[in-house]
């Protein structure tokens, strides 16, 4: 088994099929699919099936692929390590959020890094699950993540500050005139809510046992500038972090008692190198307590 074999299954994993992956990996298609082949033969196994809709990962070839995303991310951090000088760092760094968190933090922590290293590309991408998003720490997958909570050990994990929620009404609502929402006051309420599977879910569904044990669910999104979006347009109400709130919707937001919040913890790979070292120390200027958020001023 090669690196590059373990390369182009992750691309027709994402891609889903052989001609896409080619193009992607900028390879002729034949090449892909015979290392394909070549490393089906010697596994022994079929990791992926032809569907009408393109190749999908079998049972088998999603357990495959887990550890051949682990294997590629190391060898990535290998080469940056490797290539990296005291001044120019290159390669890849790969950074995941839990959805709706450091909307407004990370961008500008993000921005400075790539003009400390123009050379240094970032991955970030945002994920809804804590577990998937602990299972991926644990995999070595990330360089760094920010999350709500985390079992890594201290010097791992960092205390960066605190995200306070806000819930989001509809123009016109009635508790727009109130400062602070208190949460019994929405009881009854429909609620733009998130994947079942989430972490934001999960804190709506926390705060609300008290008040209103099962929130009536107006639609279900996988975004947090979504939910606000449906919520504005008088669809539901919903609960996101504070820096979540898009421009311009902040008139609409109202922080809520009692006061909603969650720590934001940034987890650092074990050995990690001078790029997450630089990130780390750039979020930890930016400002996360949201506990003296107020919404905006502008026509309700």
């Amino acid at each position: 088994m090669s690196l590059r074999q373990f390369e182009y299954a992750l691309a027709i994993a994402e891609e889903g099929s052989v001609t896409a992956a080619a193009e992607r990996l900028r390879v002729a298609q034949p090449s892909v699919s015979q290392q394909i082949r070549g490393l089906e033969r010697e596994l022994g196994v079929e990791l992926f099936a032809r569907t009408p809709t393109g190749l999908v990962p079998t049972v088998v070839g999603r357990a495959f692929l887990r550890e051949a995303e682990v294997a590629v991310s190391a060898a990535r951090r290998a080469r940056s390590t490797a290539r990296a000088g005291a001044d120019d760092l290159v390669g890849e760094l790969v950074v995941s959020v839990q959805m709706g968190f450091g909307t407004r933090q990370l961008p500008g922590a993000l921005g400075a890094l790539r003009r400390r290293f123009p050379r240094l590309e970032v991955t970030v991408f945002e994920e809804p699950s804590s577990a998937e998003l602990e299972r991926l720490c644990r995999q070595g997958v990330l360089n760094l993540a920010l999350m709500a909570a985390c079992k890594r050990t201290p010097s791992d994990a960092h205390h960066l500050g605190d995200e306070e929620f806000v819930v989001v009404l509809g123009a016109g609502h009635r508790q727009l005139a109130a400062d602070r929402v208190e949460l019994r006051d929405l009881e009854g309420e429909s609620w733009v809510r998130f994947d079942r599977d989430s972490a934001l879910d999960g804190v709506l569904l926390d705060v609300m046992r008290g008040n209103d044990p099962t929130p009536t669910t107006a639609a279900r999104v996988s975004q947090t500038a979504t939910a606000v979006r449906w919520a504005a347009h008088g669809l539901g109400v919903t609960l996101v972090p504070a820096s979540a709130v898009p421009l311009g919707y902040e008139h609409l937001a109202r922080p809520v008692l009692p006061v909603v919040s969650r720590p934001v913890i940034a987890v650092v790979r074990p050995g990690s190198g001078p790029a997450e070292a630089a990130l780390l120390e750039l979020l930890r200027k930016e400002t996360w307590s949201e506990a003296t958020w107020t919404p905006l001023q502008g026509v309700v």
